[in-house]
């Protein structure tokens, strides 16, 4: 008898690609649907089982060295190259790249890797796995759409490969980085080199010992008259004279080693004016372009992080060696009403990250800009709401470390910060939508006046309900 790494409900197996939302079925290809399976079953039978061996390689590597965070950042678990070997045997690499616009990459439609990006959020080294791990996607779309020739021989063919990575550098300590025109690190142009001073942080990726190269974000451009054309993004090697780690940052207490989140001194730092990301001024053109995907991206792996937890909370709900009261948690009328809610949350979310994807697909990040802040505040609060509830049902292991929820949830409650907090995506859609306010006023406006006309037509006696409030002072004559 086979190990049931696969059983998904009360039937059994359904493979993924008979779970795809009816919605969506008309823009996903055969191809695709081929490829869906064959990453639920990459990521449930080799990944998920992996993710316990990768931790405890960088726990016995850091209690190995003399330094144990030190040799927790220096470490490389070997299980990740042997799952990105059987990765590309299975041709599950770079997924990522919409067919539409690179063609570096598998050729799949933004919907199709939203449906695959799924299963690989239910693993912690699954996106790495197949070369689809942040912050490398982001970058390798910033290469394929802007980069010039000899930068994308020097930087992007070794990414697509999955020989090196690298970091994306925009948020700085002493400012509020939310809004990007905020950001000061200088970078003055002195003959044919760029010299950066300042610092940076949350720089993920920064501690991987194979980090080889960083995309940073600094004002080149500071009495530009417009705050939008101050910036400009450049290629800093890592091993450049001048760049030093300064430190590590956790994540409500986790290093997220060999990865992690560099807080980043830059002194000095020389680079070649060949370095330039499209050209000087142009950052915000490269971040706007660079982040819409990525943003989809995290919103994708959420969906599957939230079916983990649920896994993980119908699992002990129906475990028959705890029974609180002499009953298991699934005959307690409360907590199947959370599960219900989780439900619903969970493929409501999925629908509106689809419907993102697709708007993309359609034309590019610009043309969804609603739709992806929409999901980029919904999908975070979703996947908090199910963890939670997973982990109150669990007890006291929920917050532990026996279980995976406690980190996921640390990892899930930062995608309410990065990539611009909750705040600004909130702003923005409200101020789009506010602009429909005055227009939408005169149509009712021009309702009632047709109400009105129908009212004496048919010899009605009309009276305005909202004019009979402000005569009464909101008080009903009634």
């Amino acid at each position: 008898m086979s190990v049931p790494y696969l059983i998904n409900s009360d039937q059994g197996h359904i493979p993924a690609s008979q779970r795809i939302p009816t919605i969506a079925k008309p823009f996903v290809s055969e191809r695709a649907k081929k490829t869906l399976d064959l990453v639920e079953r990459f990521v449930e039978e080799e990944c998920v089982p992996a993710d316990a061996v990768f931790a405890q390689q960088i726990k016995e590597a850091g209690e190995a060295h003399e330094h144990n965070v030190a040799g927790r950042f220096e470490s490389h678990p070997q299980v990740i190259e042997d799952l990105k070997k059987k990765a590309q045997e299975l041709g599950l690499w770079n997924m990522f790249l919409p067919a539409n616009h690179f063609k570096e990459g598998a050729g799949f439609s933004n919907l199709e890797y939203g449906l695959m990006a799924e299963y690989l959020g239910k693993s912690g080294v699954a996106s790495e796995a197949c070369n689809c791990a942040a912050p490398d996607t982001g970058n390798m779309e910033v290469f394929a759409k802007y980069g010039t020739q000899e930068q994308k021989d020097k930087w992007l063919k070794p990414l697509l490969k999955g020989e090196i990575r690298s970091a994306f550098l925009m948020t700085e300590p002493q400012v509020a980085s939310s809004d990007a025109t905020n950001i000061e690190m200088s970078m003055v142009k002195e003959g044919n080199e760029w010299v950066l001073n300042g610092q940076k942080w949350w720089s993920s990726g920064a501690g991987d010992k194979r980090c080889k190269i960083y995309i940073v974000m600094a004002k080149s451009d500071p009495n530009n008259s417009s705050k939008y054309k101050q910036q400009s993004v450049i290629l800093v090697p890592a091993d450049t004279p001048g760049v030093r780690i300064h430190r590590m940052l956790s994540v409500m207490g986790f290093d997220d080693a060999p990865h992690g989140h560099g807080h980043i001194y830059f002194d000095n730092v020389r680079v070649p004016e060949s370095n330039m990301i499209l050209g000087a001024g142009r950052g915000f053109e490269v971040v706007q372009g660079r982040l819409g995907p990525g943003r989809i991206h995290h919103a994708m792996r959420s969906i599957g992080a939230a079916e983990k937890a649920m896994e993980w909370f119908l699992a002990r709900i129906n475990d028959p060696a705890k029974k609180p009261f002499g009953e298991t948690l699934s005959k307690h009328g409360i907590i199947l009403e959370r599960v219900a809610k989780s439900r619903i949350e969970i493929d409501s979310a999925r629908l509106a990250v689809l419907n993102a994807a697709a708007k993309i697909d359609e034309g590019d990040a610009k043309a969804a800009l609603k739709e992806i802040a929409e999901v980029k505040v919904e999908v975070p609060k979703m996947l908090m709401e199910v963890l939670d509830r997973a982990m109150q049902a669990y007890g006291g292991a929920g917050v532990s470390q026996d279980t995976p929820l406690a980190k996921m949830w640390s990892s899930g409650r930062t995608m309410r910060i990065v990539d611009g907090p909750d705040e600004v995506h909130m702003l923005q859609i409200g101020r789009n939508e506010n602009k429909r306010g005055d227009n939408l006023r005169k149509k009712i406006n021009a309702q009632q006046e047709k109400s009105k006309e129908l009212y004496r037509k048919y010899g009605l006696k009309y009276e305005d309900p909202l004019q009979l409030n402000r005569i009464s002072g909101g008080k009903s004559k009634l």
